[in-house]
């Protein structure tokens, strides 16, 4: 069961990015430690559209795995203990595959699993879906840092 859920302005205390970088728009919900499912509505007006193609808009993948990571960096920071100073940073990806292209007027359901915890390091598991459909999947790993 879900615990809590964020809408922007709350996401914006939790992560360091700002537009035209921040790619979650809402978590939607989030078990801490476990599981967070978050949300990014695709517009047309996406600064990254006018060149990624301006015929045939299609979303960066890197922007997508990007997305899921923030959504990932979210559920780390609301499951430590003591966050003070601490900033989480994306590590590596792997066993990246992408399945249909997200486009404007997409809802990106992004889906990410706690795999693996340790006190420095996530190691996690994301999906991005688009009408039930799946757009893209990856392992990721993010540190926990101090913050300067």
């Amino acid at each position: 069961m879900a615990e809590q859920v964020f809408d922007l302005q709350e996401i914006m205390t939790f992560l360091p990015h700002r537009y035209p970088f921040l790619l979650v728009d809402r978590i939607l919900e989030l078990e801490k430690g476990k599981r967070i499912k978050g949300l990014k509505n695709v517009t047309y007006g996406e600064h990254f559209f006018q060149g990624h193609f301006p015929d045939l808009p299609v979303m960066p993948g890197v922007l997508i795995i990007e997305a899921m990571a923030q959504t990932g960096g979210v559920m780390a920071y609301q499951s430590l203990p003591d966050v003070r100073g601490k900033i989480i940073l994306f590590m590596s990806i792997d066993k990246v595959k992408f399945r249909r292209p997200v486009v404007p007027g997409d809802q990106l359901i992004l889906e990410v699993t706690n795999v693996h915890r340790s006190a420095r390091a996530w190691k996690m598991s994301g999906k991005a879906m688009v009408d039930g459909q799946l757009a893209a999947q990856a392992d990721l790993t993010a540190a926990v840092t101090s913050g300067k």
